[in-house]
């Protein structure tokens, strides 16, 4: 028996497919609080270990499920901009509820 693929079908694993990157909540939660935002500016406020060519990727790839949008100015120097969607604006509300149960598990795990 075949297995189901489950993407556009069930809400849990369409949102887990879609945000598969290491970093894909983190920068959401980073355009969430200040957008548009610049590459270089957005890469200074990611952790020590995210590579240029990582926050490309990952930031294609939110692009390409239509959470971000990417807007190029024809200047020199180049000017890019990211920013959230309508529809990745929606899981702002997501992003907030994920920060307080994080906030109730750092408090657990410094009790521990």
């Amino acid at each position: 028996m075949a297995k189901k693929e489950l993407f556009g079908l069930c809400p849990y694993v369409t949102s887990q497919k879609v945000l598969t990157g290491k970093w894909s909540m983190y920068i959401l939660y980073l355009l969430s609080k200040e957008a548009p935002i610049r590459f270089n500016e957005l890469q200074r406020q990611m952790p020590v270990e995210m590579t240029h060519t990582t926050l490309s990727r990952q930031l294609k790839t939110l692009e390409e499920e239509g959470l971000i949008s990417r807007i190029e100015y024809n200047q020199v120097p180049p000017k890019v901009e990211y920013s959230l969607t309508d529809i990745g604006a929606k899981f702002e509300k997501v992003l907030d509820v994920l920060g307080e149960w994080g906030e109730e598990y750092i408090d657990y795990l410094n009790q521990k």
